[in-house]
């Protein structure tokens, strides 16, 4: 008798889990079946992928890095390497005006070294994505990209040269101006009213 109890119990059990399926099995999916169906750029706005440089304003191709170093620092991957950029050569105007200075025995004043990185390396495959270099960037030049569909075969292919990509990637449109819509056609100005005429008497 206890046997039969068991069966009726685990076939009541079986029952309860096939409705289940069958009621989510007429839902509407929630997952998207790749590659037949992309997630929409919307969708993915909110998704924090590898990081990326965020360009100028005024010049996007150039980062707004000013090669502090502050996020080879923050890092805990050591998944980012920086090289500043090198002293650019005195032109013959700039070397002239330094011999003339220490001629007067004044200290010549040499080019600054310019605030821009020489190399931006990320290495993808050591980062956490903790956001920590994110977060240390005084200028804001580091973000999150949106990238979800980033694929590779080998682990260089997730070493980025980060300012070749920033070169390579396509300026931000800028929306379009509204056109103005056009106005209504004024409607046509009624006839002027004749004032009719007696008919003739017979």
């Amino acid at each position: 008798m206890a046997s039969i109890f068991r069966t009726i119990a685990d076939l009541w059990s079986l029952v309860v889990g096939l409705a289940i399926t069958g009621k989510e099995f007429c839902r509407p999916g929630v997952t998207v079946h790749y590659p037949r169906a992309e997630v929409a750029p919307e969708s993915a706005a909110s998704f924090r992928g590898p990081i990326e440089l965020i360009g100028l304003d005024k010049e996007p191709s150039k980062p707004k890095c000013i090669a502090c170093m502050l996020c080879v620092s923050a890092c805990p991957s050591n998944c980012i390497t920086v090289t500043r950029a090198p002293t650019p050569k005195p032109t013959p105007e700039e070397l002239k005006a330094m011999a003339e200075a220490e001629a007067r025995g004044e200290k010549p004043k040499k080019p600054a070294p310019p605030k821009a990185p020489g190399t931006w390396t990320y290495d993808f495959s050591l980062c956490s994505l903790c956001g920590s270099c994110v977060e240390a960037c005084p200028v804001d030049s580091i973000g999150f990209s949106h990238d979800i569909y980033m694929v590779g075969t080998k682990r260089e292919d997730f070493v980025f040269d980060q300012l070749a990509r920033l070169a390579r990637k396509p300026a931000a449109r800028k929306p379009e101006p509204k056109k103005a819509a056009p106005e209504p056609a004024s409607a046509p100005a009624p006839a002027p009213e004749t004032a009719a005429t007696p008919a003739s008497e017979a």
